[in-house]
């Protein structure tokens, strides 16, 4: 399901960093090594099918990368 962010990512967590994240490998070789955190907020998002939805999110980000492969964890009512 694509999304598209149009709205401010709000109270944003840390939710693992370095070896506690279970991907690391896995980022480390697609993307390099880095420090790595995983981190969640809340977003409104925009649907490929045009719907507006407020979400929670998830992605990882590490400095120099930015923030990569967004995941829709929760949609909120």
């Amino acid at each position: 399901m694509p999304l598209k962010i149009i709205g401010e990512i709000t109270d944003i967590e840390i939710v693992a960093v370095g070896k506690s994240i279970r991907e690391i490998n896995r980022l480390n070789k697609v993307y390099g090594r880095a420090r790595w955190r995983k981190m969640k907020g809340f977003t409104k998002l925009l649907l490929d099918n045009g719907k507006r939805i407020n979400a929670e999110i998830h992605w990882y980000e590490a400095h120099g990368f930015g923030k990569i492969e967004y995941k829709i964890k929760r949609i909120l009512k």
